[in-house]
């Protein structure tokens, strides 16, 4: 990954959107099959990521970023939204945590992957930063998943 900064932060900022629009659309789908429990996992995780994408563009508004196509993304493989795999309307709050875990897991190995291997220090810096906040997220992640009742 030679990443510039400027192009790992837009990547970070759309990696967030990314995932703030897709736990919208599972909200939504859960909402429409009154599965309103799972629902609300599913919102707040919208929440969280759209806090955590507000955090990354507050720290790039000195930097000019580049606006990405879709094309562009280079998180195809190693991205912070999980597929459809796993996902049905009677998915139960606990496998929505599950399903976001993994999801956090997939942003912090790629932070982690960006701040190993760029050239630029401030990249690795940020890469490193951000990956351990994604830790964070798996953490408070893994204490709500005991809480939560198993189906």
């Amino acid at each position: 990954m030679k990443y510039s900064l400027s192009e790992f932060l837009a990547h970070a900022i759309a990696l967030e959107r990314e995932a703030q629009e897709r736990y919208h659309e599972l909200a939504d789908m859960m909402e429409a099959h009154l599965n309103f429990d799972t629902a609300k996992v599913f919102r707040d995780m919208v929440r969280f990521s759209q806090m955590h994408g507000d955090e990354i563009a507050e720290r790039a508004k000195h930097v000019e970023l580049r606006k990405l196509n879709s094309w562009e993304f280079r998180w195809r493989v190693s991205h912070e939204v999980g597929d459809d795999d796993g996902v049905d309307y009677l998915m139960t709050p606990y496998h929505a945590l599950e399903y976001a875990r993994e999801n956090e897991i997939r942003g912090m190995n790629y932070y982690q992957t960006a701040a190993e291997k760029s050239q630029d220090a401030e990249v690795r810096r940020l890469g490193k930063e951000f990956a351990d906040e994604e830790k964070e997220h798996v953490e408070a992640l893994d204490l709500l998943i005991e809480k939560t009742p198993r189906p």
